[in-house]
């Protein structure tokens, strides 16, 4: 988080086969907003298990994952072939305990209710990876920013449940800046000691009791994360952790934590001057904190925020991060989400299972970076770009919008699990751009079965024809296409696909081998 949003941060009428109604221009400012046409099918009533196809936990450490499965409840879930160590709850679907025994386990999972059942296959990997999947969640900074609470993070939970994203493979809670003491801040909920007489750090009134927090997150089936600096003070200007990273990463773990989001920010004023700092320079402070939390008892993910000074992409691995940011902070605008988004091409060598490039959280709901919050700026059309891409692009997403005004469109966006099966595949293979003419741009990624799944983005500010030719996607031969976002099969096409993309819109398709 830089300097952004609140001063404080260092195709139909065109296609009938894919969009209805969506603008064919960017909207001036001012105009009436283009109807929000929901494309996403309404789950059906029969079990169906969505979610990562793939998991992994370090020997011995706790373990939690709900099996996401959407259909009439109630519903029971068993599993075979279970690592020793773990067991189900057949009545949630959560998988718990802990696995010592490392290995690669293949367990067969089934959903039933009164309508039929659900199989699939989870790869379980018991070993030093995790994150083998780009990570699914939600973050505080762009709705509530400052203003956050742990009421309202215990509200957003409550609606990631209630709202069903849990059953679409949604997870983490992630608290971001400000759950911290305040170093001048006059507002007394942000006031209080620092530390305690032994080093360890406290949270701000606002967050009287972090162990309860975690708690209640992991009770819902979810999973919770906490923000810091390597300086000693976060962005906006709370505790951080210079010279107590060993302590810090004791403490997330003994609260329970599974996330740490490490933003650079006021390490600059600890780390060494100069017009260019050494790639030595930038590791530091990831290396320092790397070694703290595997010291830890628990499985957090580490994600390194620091804009992508130095390529981070190159040698985030290197330091033990599981995503890091390659860009600054994005805004609800078409120029900073295309800017961003189409801006990861290249990048894509860098990234698979544990390790993925992180373009930034999700601007879709209501934003506003807090406490005024604001449906988005984006176009009906730029949201199922934003999706369509960040999927592609294997990056975490992280809805950064208030939970608990989900409204329909918003909610068919985070819920097409044929899309977010794009995000989540188990290959992990980022897109890579195949095509660039003008303002129109094909991308595309390999999946485990070894169909296609790609992107035809149109980036100008008129209707137009994007091809997608097969040779550009190493395919040959009678192809199915199929339309993600519409869950429906297309045509089976021969040499090429092409179709009419709106303005500032996208035909996000997967292409299998049709057999003879």
């Amino acid at each position: 988080m830089k300097l952004g949003p609140t001063n404080r941060r260092i195709a139909a009428g065109l296609s009938l086969v894919f969009f209805a109604a969506l603008p064919a221009r960017a909207e001036p400012a001012g105009a009436p907003r283009a109807a929000a046409v929901i494309l996403t099918p309404p789950p059906g009533p029969q079990p169906r298990i969505n979610g990562a196809r793939v998991f992994g936990v370090r020997p011995g450490h706790p373990f939690l994952y709900t099996i996401a499965a959407t259909g009439d409840r109630p519903m029971t879930f068993s599993a075979e072939n279970l690592p020793a160590g773990l067991k189900l709850d057949a009545n949630t679907g959560r998988i718990t305990g802990a696995a010592p025994e490392r290995g690669t386990f293949q367990v067969r999972l089934l959903a039933s209710n009164a309508l039929g059942a659900a199989r699939r296959e989870l790869r379980i990997e018991v070993g030093d990876r995790i994150a083998l999947t780009p990570p699914m969640g939600w973050n505080s900074w762009n709705c509530f920013a400052g203003a956050v609470t742990a009421a309202k993070v215990k509200a957003a939970a409550d609606a990631m449940v209630k709202s069903g994203l849990i059953q679409h493979g949604w997870q983490y809670l992630n608290v971001d800046d400000f759950w911290q003491v305040h170093r001048d801040d006059r507002d007394p909920t942000l006031q209080g000691p620092h530390r305690d007489a032994q080093g360890r750090i406290l949270p701000n009134p606002r967050f009287p009791d972090m162990p309860g927090l975690a708690d209640y997150i992991h009770r819902l089936g979810l999973k919770a994360g906490l923000y810091s600096s390597p300086g000693p003070w976060t962005c906006g200007g709370c505790v951080a952790s210079w010279q107590h990273e060993v302590q810090d990463a004791q403490s997330y773990a003994e609260w329970g934590f599974d996330y740490l989001k490490y933003d650079w920010c006021s390490y600059d004023g600890v780390a060494p001057r100069g017009k260019k700092r050494s790639l030595d320079d930038l590791k530091k402070p990831y290396l320092v904190m790397r070694d703290a939390l595997r010291r830890q008892p628990r499985d957090i993910v580490f994600s390194l925020c620091q804009y992508g000074m130095g390529q981070v992409w190159e040698w985030g691995d290197a330091v033990g991060g599981n995503c890091w940011r390659t860009t600054g902070d994005i805004t609800d605008t078409w120029e900073s989400l295309s800017e961003i988004g189409f801006g990861q091409a290249g990048r894509e060598a860098c990234a698979g299972p544990g390790r993925w490039n992180d373009p930034d959280m999700l601007i879709v709901g209501q934003v506003g970076w807090g406490p005024r919050l604001h449906p988005t700026r984006l176009t009906p059309d730029e949201q199922y770009t934003h999706i369509s891409l960040w999927c592609l692009l294997c990056a975490p997403l992280l809805i950064g919008c208030d939970m608990t005004q989900l409204d329909d469109f918003t909610r068919s966006l985070l819920t097409n699990d044929e899309v977010l099966e794009v995000n989540q595949d188990p290959l992990g293979q980022q897109a890579g751009r195949v095509v660039q003419t003008g303002d129109v741009e094909v991308w595309a990624k390999r999946m485990e079965d070894g169909s296609r799944a790609v992107g035809l983005f149109n980036r100008g500010a008129q209707a137009a024809r994007v091809a997608a030719p097969w040779s550009d996607l190493g395919l040959s031969g009678r192809q199915r296409v199929r339309d993600l976002w519409r869950q429906r099969d297309v045509g089976v096409f021969e040499g090429r696909f092409e179709t009419v993309v709106p303005s500032h819109g996208v035909a996000l398709l997967r292409i299998f081998k049709e057999e003879i």
